[in-house]
């Protein structure tokens, strides 16, 4: 089941977004290659890893600017763009994402990190090496990706204070993010104390802002709806985006490989501190939980979801998300809310809530 909202990304919608990627891509690629070879196979990794993706937060943009704009046409072409735009800054947050949690696969296949590694072994470098060859390629990718984000923004035709508003979007979008990439590996290494209130800020902080919430609030911004609703939509987008990431959690555990193209094993290996984690940590389940996670543990992963479950932890999470989603669905139910963008919105909250991938 894909989450991506059909009404409002097209298939038109989906090429057009695609030929801005596509116009992005070639023009770095040809910049490239006055850098040498090895900095253009870096740029056609970074295209590769783009590929597959849900066009999500593209979706979103697009959905608030379609409901809510009186005429589209003047700033389709900018709508577009700025969904493009939020497509390149998630990709730059998963090429980091895989790093911090030395993952070399990704939607069911090798990362970026995981081809150079491939790459560099092949060419016969050590494997100490050639990870750290292929972490500097995917921090280096990332860190363009998010340049060339703002720059897609910046270089919008539209009115300077407009500009200007969305740019203020998308440096608090991933402000918030780092913040809670930060906290996350805090938690895991044990840096930050687990406590369930430090960890669902976390959970807050790392994909609601820059995946639902600035999407929704900058699609209104270029429809140039009233601030109040904007600010709805943007809170809508922070409770949909939380409840998002606890399922992401619950899947990462509790997932079908197949389906969600993730090992259900990375999180317990890495300790990660998730809502689930942090409830168990209050239950007697936890003296034996703690001895099968992290890098250090055996890697039982049924053992662990049995402890998961024994322990109330799973239906902690269950009932969080069911909570978010509930405070979401309130918020649509004001009269300032148009009725089209409710019935989109909503559905996206469902699916939030009970997706298997």
């Amino acid at each position: 089941m894909t989450i991506v909202m059909t009404r409002f990304v097209t298939v038109e919608d989906a090429a057009r977004i695609e030929g801005v990627l596509a116009g992005h891509w070639q023009k770095r690629r040809a910049a490239a290659e006055a850098f040498g070879e090895d900095y253009s196979r870096l740029w056609a990794a970074i295209e590769r890893s783009a590929h597959g993706g849900k066009l999500l937060r593209p979706a979103l943009v697009l959905c608030a600017y379609e409901e809510l704009s009186v005429d589209a046409a003047p700033r389709r072409g900018a709508a577009v763009e700025l969904a493009a735009a939020f497509e390149l800054l998630h990709t730059a947050f998963l090429l980091h994402d895989d790093v911090i949690d030395n993952d070399f696969v990704r939607r069911g296949q090798s990362n970026l990190a995981g081809e150079r590694f491939d790459e560099g072994v092949a060419a016969g470098l050590a494997t100490a090496n050639a990870a750290r060859w292929a972490q500097a390629s995917a921090i280096l990718a990332g860190d363009l990706l998010i340049h060339d984000a703002q720059s897609m923004v910046a270089r919008l035709a539209v009115p300077e204070p407009v500009r200007l508003g969305l740019l203020d979007l998308l440096d608090a979008a991933v402000f918030a993010s780092a913040a809670g990439e930060l906290s996350d590996v805090g938690l895991s290494a044990g840096a930050v104390s687990p406590e369930v209130p430090a960890v669902l800020d976390m959970t807050r902080w790392k994909t609601a802002p820059y995946s639902f919430a600035a999407p929704l609030r900058a699609g209104a911004v270029l429809a140039g709806a009233p601030a109040e609703l904007g600010l709805l939509l943007e809170q809508f987008g922070g409770l949909i985006g939380t409840a998002f990431q606890l399922r992401d959690d619950v899947l990462g555990v509790f997932g079908d490989e197949q389906l969600t193209g993730k090992s259900t094993i990375g999180d317990a290996r890495e300790g990660k501190m998730t809502a689930m984690m942090a409830f168990a940590r209050t239950t007697a389940s936890w003296a034996e939980l703690r001895q099968l996670i992290g890098p250090g543990g055996p890697g039982d992963i049924d053992r662990v979801r049995a402890l998961l479950l024994d322990s109330g932890a799973l239906g902690y999470a269950e009932r969080l998300i069911a909570d978010l989603v509930a405070e979401a669905l309130a918020l649509l139910e004001q009269p300032l809310v148009p009725a089209g963008l409710r019935t989109e919105l909503a559905e996206l909250a469902h699916r939030a809530a009970v997706r298997v991938s």
